[in-house]
C-alpha cells in the first residue's frame, strides 16, 4: 500500500502525497497548487516523479503546469479530458505502476464526463476518486448525469469493505448533515457526526474514510434501503421507481439542502 498524506489547498481541499517506503519518490493526486506542493516536497525531502489528474477542473489541475516546468514528472489523467497537461492519457480498465504498485483504473463519469478513479487492490486497498464518492456524499452533477453517478457509486459499493478512501474535499460535516436528514434514526450517522466533529476541532482531517463505513452512512451508497427511499419519495411527492430516481431525487435534494 502507499503511504498516503494530505496537502491541504486553498479552503477544503486535499493533494494527496503518494510514497513507499524506502524511497524519495512521491506522486500527488489533483495537484490544485503548486506552491504547497512544493513546499511539501521541501519539508519532507522528496522528489515528485508522478502527477495523477482525477478530471478537469481547475482546483484539481491548476499546479500542474508550474510543476511540470519545475519537476520531471508523468502526468497521468483521463483520455477525454479537455486539461491539455496529461501527458499519459488513459481509459476506463487501464492499469498503470506507480512506486512498484499497480493501479487500476476506472471511469466514473457523473461529476464530471472525464473523471476516473485510481484504485490499489490488495491487502489494503486504497482508492483515489477525486469529486466523486465523498464520506457521507457525493459529487455534483456538474456534466454527466443521474444514471452515470449511480453506476459509479455500484463501482464503489461493490469494493472491499476495508477499501481507504481518498476523495479531494472536506465536505464530510455538511455531508453528513444531509445524511442525517435523509435517514435521522441512523444511528451510524450519529457516531460519525461525533467523530468527524472532534477530528476538525483537533485539526484533523476526517479522511480517509472506507466502504463499510459509506455502506452504513452515505445516502447516495444507500438508494436500495427502505429509509432512504422513504424519505426521497415524501421530498419528490411521488412515488419512485427505480434506485436512478431515487438517487436523482436526494442528489438535488442535497443541491437545495
Amino acid at each position: 500500500m502507499f503511504n498516503v498524506m494530505p496537502i491541504p489547498a486553498f479552503n477544503d481541499n486535499y493533494i494527496w502525497a503518494l510514497t513507499v517506503p524506502g524511497s524519495d519518490e512521491v506522486a500527488v493526486v489533483d495537484p490544485g497548487d503548486a506552491n504547497v506542493v512544493n513546499q511539501f516536497l521541501k519539508e519532507n525531502n522528496l522528489q515528485l516523479t508522478t502527477i495523477l489528474i482525477t478530471h478537469h477542473h481547475h482546483d484539481h489541475t491548476g499546479g500542474v503546469s508550474q510543476l511540470c516546468d519545475e519537476h520531471s514528472v508523468i502526468v497521468y489523467g483521463p483520455a477525454n479530458s479537455p486539461f491539455e497537461g496529461i501527458t499519459h492519457k488513459l481509459t476506463d480498465g487501464d492499469q498503470i505502476s506507480l512506486m512498484r504498485l499497480t493501479l487500476n483504473i476506472r471511469e466514473v463519469p457523473g461529476h464530471t464526463l472525464d473523471h476516473i478513479s485510481y484504485y490499489l487492490a490488495g491487502e489494503q486497498p486504497q482508492l483515489f476518486c477525486g469529486d466523486t464518492l465523498f464520506l457521507a456524499g457525493c459529487g455534483r452533477l456538474f456534466e454527466g448525469n443521474a444514471e452515470q453517478m449511480h453506476r459509479a457509486m455500484e463501482y464503489f459499493r461493490h469494493l472491499p469493505d476495508s477499501t481507504q478512501i481518498y476523495c479531494t474535499h472536506e465536505y464530510s460535516l455538511a455531508n453528513l448533515a444531509f445524511a442525517a436528514a435523509v435517514e435521522p434514526a441512523n444511528k451510524h450517522i450519529k457516531e460519525a457526526i461525533e467523530h468527524c466533529a472532534q477530528l476538525r476541532e483537533s485539526g484533523q482531517p476526517t479522511l480517509p474514510t472506507n466502504i463499510a463505513t459509506e455502506k452504513q452512512i452515505n445516502p447516495f451508497l444507500r438508494c436500495s434501503e427502505a429509509p432512504v427511499r422513504q424519505s426521497a419519495e415524501q421530498f419528490a411527492g411521488s412515488q419512485l421507481t427505480s434506485e436512478v430516481a431515487i438517487f436523482a431525487t436526494i442528489r438535488e435534494w442535497k443541491n437545495q439542502f
